[in-house]
């Protein structure tokens, strides 16, 4: 038996939840590329108004566009270098610039469980992966929820882009237990193979600015480990978790997610429309996000031994090295100017590390534009918006001072 069917027979128990391997993509490629539905969604991106007067013809010359640019690709890897430049283009046309902070702590041979916070669908884990792709590291396997595999030409893509699913929609206890022991087993199983991970630090998009992670999440990742008799600190410590920070100077979703926010607070609950899921993807795709910074934190050598310390550990990692923008003072300064907001104090302690500071022209800019977004939303879901921007603030000041108070 050589390696690969080694591991070909290790993966079959993940079957259910793997992303494609190379054996598969060709098909898979095949598949979309006479598939209507990604004809019609990739003419729309390519030519709008050809999709409105001759969507016939314009499949035609999608097919074959698809067909020249894609079809020969049989290996994932190479497909991801080959979609590269239009994930490049994708993020130029979205953003003003993307940074970075970190990558030094990375080793480029090794293999890491990215921890991220969660702020949007699919622009979140791209845009992780896009910054490893640029700086010479293996991108990432990207966990998803199950949710997002109703659209079935969705889950084609992302299972070609190397996703997982984590799937959500069980109801018994014991189904619970197995699908969380088999992600588990995949997730060791990649780290062990050398594949890293990309997963948020909770289930769904914080819609408030408040980047916590769930403590379950961290209890899933020992699950598989368990009965080898490992202990809890030396599992963790084997999977090399990274603390990343993604911090989007504007969030082409916040007045949906304020939304959806003030629905919950007046009537206990939020009922997603059918297709809000795709419709959030493309907005936060191709709706404008300012400055992104990326941070990848140092990979966590000397985990505690039990799930929430590690929790708590990696917020106050994810929180200090969080790259504020004039966005987030701009709200954390306004928060106590609107009604109903939070009182906050009138200045920004000068403990906020970050990777720069604003000039008043800066601040000036992030102030109208703050103005102009909450103007266009209704008034009552202003406070929500204004929270959304002006929460980092808060975790920043409190990460900062709990560093300075430990480093004493």
């Amino acid at each position: 038996m050589t390696d690969t069917d080694i591991n070909r027979a290790s993966m079959q128990e993940f079957d259910a939840i793997r992303p494609y391997s190379d054996e598969e993509t060709g098909a898979a490629i095949n598949r979309l590329v006479n598939d209507q539905e990604f004809l019609d969604m990739v003419g729309r991106f390519k030519s709008p108004t050809l999709a409105r007067w001759a969507p016939a013809m314009l499949r035609v010359f999608t097919r074959r566009w698809l067909n020249s640019h894609f079809g020969h690709y049989t290996r994932v890897d190479d497909l991801q270098a080959g979609l590269s430049s239009y994930v490049g283009e994708l993020v130029e046309s979205t953003t003003t610039r993307v940074t970075t902070s970190g990558l030094e702590n990375l080793d480029k041979r090794g293999a890491y469980l990215f921890i991220s916070n969660h702020r949007d669908i699919v622009f979140d884990p791209m845009v992780v992966n896009y910054q490893l792709f640029q700086n010479g590291f293996h991108t990432t396997r990207i966990a998803i929820g199950d949710n997002l595999l109703a659209n079935r030409v969705f889950a084609e893509m992302m299972r070609l882009n190397k996703s997982f699913v984590v799937r959500r929609s069980m109801t018994s206890p014991r189904e619970m237990r197995d699908a969380y022991i088999t992600l588990s087993g995949f997730i060791n199983h990649s780290i062990d193979t050398n594949h890293s991970i990309w997963i948020a630090q909770r289930e769904g998009r914080a819609k408030d600015g408040l980047d916590f992670t769930d403590p379950a999440i961290i209890k899933m990742f020992y699950m598989s480990r368990k009965k080898s008799g490992l202990g809890f600190d030396e599992a963790m410590n084997r999977l090399h978790v990274v603390p990343v920070s993604i911090a989007y100077e504007y969030d082409p979703c916040d007045a949906d997610k304020a939304q959806e926010l003030e629905t919950r607070a007046r009537t206990g609950q939020y009922i997603k429309r059918e297709g809000e899921d795709t419709e959030q993807i493309m907005k936060g795709l191709t709706g404008f996000k300012g400055h992104v910074h990326v941070h990848f934190g140092a990979p966590i050598h000397d985990s505690p031994d039990n799930p929430k310390d590690l929790a708590a550990r990696i917020d106050r990692e994810m929180h200090a090295n969080y790259h504020l923008h004039a966005s987030n003072l701009v709200a954390y300064q306004q928060r106590g100017l609107h009604p109903q907001a939070h009182d906050t104090p009138d200045t920004v302690s000068d403990s906020v590390v970050t990777a720069e500071t604003w000039s008043p022209a800066e601040m000036e800019a992030a102030e109208a534009e703050m103005e102009r977004r909450l103007e266009a939303c209704d008034p009552s879901i202003r406070p929500y918006l204004l929270d959304m921007y002006a929460n980092p603030v808060v975790t920043a000041l409190e990460a900062n001072a709990e560093k300075s108070g430990h480093s004493e």
